[in-house]
C-alpha cells in the first residue's frame, strides 16, 4: 500500500474501532446497569420471602404450642429480635439499624420485618445477605470477559472490512499509478521527437519535408492526449448536440492523420455515403478521432483500413494485431489495454464505450488475433 492508502486505511480503522468501541462501551454499561438493577430486585424478593417464611414458622409454632427452631437458610442469615431488640435465636447478626426496613451496609444487605405480630415475644425478624454483592461481582466480570472477547472480534471484523472495503479505492490508486506512468511515457514520445526536430532545424538552418512531417505527428499526438484527458476530467456534457454531418467528420479525420499514415504506410480504403446524426460536435470528432487512431495504433505497416459511413451507421476495419476473445468484454474499461503493443493508456474504447451510451448509438466488435478489428456503430 502507498502513503495514502495507508493513510485512509489506518483512518478507517480509527474510526470504526472508536464507534465500535464506543457502542461497545455503552451497551455494556447498559446491560450492567439493567443486570445489578435485576439482582437488586431479585435479591429483595428472596430476602422477603426468607423474612416470610421465618414469620409463618414463628406463627405455626405459637400456635402449635411447640419450640420454635429458626431454619436455614443458604442465601442469608436469620436471626429474630424482641422488643427491646434483644436477640432470642437465629445466626449472629450486630449492628442492625431497626429504625430501617431495608438497606445495605459495607455490601451486606439487611431487611427488618415485623410480620410476626408479636408472636412468641417475637417483635423482629432480621435477614442478611452478602449474596447480592457477589452475584454483581460476577456479573461484573462476565460482562468485563465478553466485552474483552467482543473486543477482540472487532479489531479482527475492522481490519478484514477495512482490506475489503478500501480494496476499491487500492485498485484506484493502482490504475491511476500506472496511467500516470503510460500517460508519461506517451508524453515523452512525441515531446522527444519535437525536441529532435527542432534540434536538427537548428543544425541544418532549414526546414525538410520528414523533419514538418515529425513535428506535425508530435504535435498532433500531444494534442489528441490532450484532448482524451480534458474528456476525462469535464467530459464537455454542456455541449448542446447538433445535425452533424458524420461523413465529412470522417473525411477531415482521415486528413488529420495523413502524416501518420504515410509513415506507416497505410492505405485507408473509404467508402462515405451521406450520414447525418445528432450529436454534440466536439463529440463527433473524438469518437472517429480514437477509432481511427486505436485503428492506426494496432495496425502492421503495409496494410489497409477500411471506412464504411451509411445514412445512420460507421464501420471501421483494420488488419491490425487483433484481440484475444478472452478480453474483448474488458476493453472498454477505463485504463484497461487489451496488449502493450503499441503504448497508449487505455482510455480510447473508454470514451467510445461512453459517447455511444451517451447518445443511445449500438456498438459491436468482431475481433481475431494476428487478423484484424472490426468496429460498427449504429447510430
Amino acid at each position: 500500500m502507498n502513503k495514502i492508502t495507508k493513510k485512509s486505511f489506518y483512518s478507517f480503522l480509527a474510526l470504526y474501532l472508536i464507534s465500535s468501541f464506543i457502542f461497545l462501551s455503552l451497551a455494556a454499561y447498559w446491560f450492567f446497569n439493567s443486570q445489578v438493577s435485576m439482582e437488586m430486585s431479585n435479591n429483595f424478593y428472596k430476602m422477603n420471602h426468607i423474612a416470610d417464611e421465618v414469620s409463618a414458622q414463628i406463627i405455626h409454632a405459637d400456635m402449635k404450642k411447640v419450640p420454635l427452631k429458626l431454619k436455614h437458610f443458604d442465601y442469608g442469615r436469620v436471626a429474630v429480635f424482641s422488643k427491646e431488640k434483644k436477640l432470642l435465636q437465629g445466626d449472629t447478626i450486630t449492628d442492625v439499624d431497626f429504625n430501617k426496613d431495608f438497606y445495605m451496609q459495607d455490601g451486606v444487605f439487611t431487611l427488618v420485618s415485623r410480620r410476626s405480630a408479636g408472636h412468641l415475644g417475637i417483635e423482629y425478624i432480621v435477614v442478611q445477605s452478602a449474596k447480592c454483592m457477589d452475584n454483581v461481582a460476577k456479573i461484573k466480570n462476565q460482562i468485563a470477559y465478553a466485552v474483552i472477547i467482543t473486543a477482540f472480534l472487532i479489531i479482527i471484523i475492522a481490519v478484514f472490512l477495512s482490506y475489503m472495503f478500501l480494496k476499491p479505492i487500492r485498485d484506484k490508486m493502482q490504475e491511476i499509478e500506472e496511467f500516470v506512468k503510460d500517460a508519461t511515457h506517451e508524453l515523452n514520445t512525441p515531446i522527444t521527437a519535437l525536441m529532435m526536430s527542432t534540434s536538427r532545424l537548428k543544425v541544418q538552418d532549414k526546414c525538410n519535408e520528414k523533419v514538418l512531417q515529425n513535428i506535425s505527428i508530435s504535435t498532433k499526438q500531444l494534442y489528441d492526449i490532450y484532448a482524451s484527458l480534458s474528456y476525462l476530467s469535464f467530459d464537455n456534457k454542456s455541449e448542446d448536440a447538433l445535425l452533424t454531418a458524420f461523413d465529412k467528420v470522417v473525411q477531415e479525420d482521415i486528413s488529420y492523420f495523413r502524416e501518420l499514415l504515410s509513415k506507416k504506410n497505410i492505405t485507408i480504403d473509404a467508402h462515405l455515403e451521406v450520414c447525418p446524426i445528432t450529436i454534440a460536435p466536439t463529440k463527433a470528432k473524438m469518437l472517429i478521432n480514437n477509432l481511427l487512431s486505436n485503428a492506426i495504433k494496432y495496425s502492421t505497416p503495409n496494410s489497409t483500413i477500411k471506412i464504411t459511413t451509411t445514412k445512420n451507421s460507421l464501420s471501421i476495419e483494420d488488419e491490425g494485431i487483433g484481440i484475444a476473445k478472452e478480453k474483448l468484454q474488458h476493453i472498454f474499461n477505463r485504463f484497461v489495454r487489451a496488449n502493450s503493443y503499441a503504448g497508449g493508456f487505455g482510455v480510447g474504447l473508454s470514451i467510445i464505450d461512453a459517447i455511444v451510451k451517451e447518445y443511445g448509438f449500438r456498438l459491436s466488435i468482431d475481433s481475431t488475433e494476428n487478423v484484424g478489428t472490426k468496429i460498427t456503430i449504429e447510430f
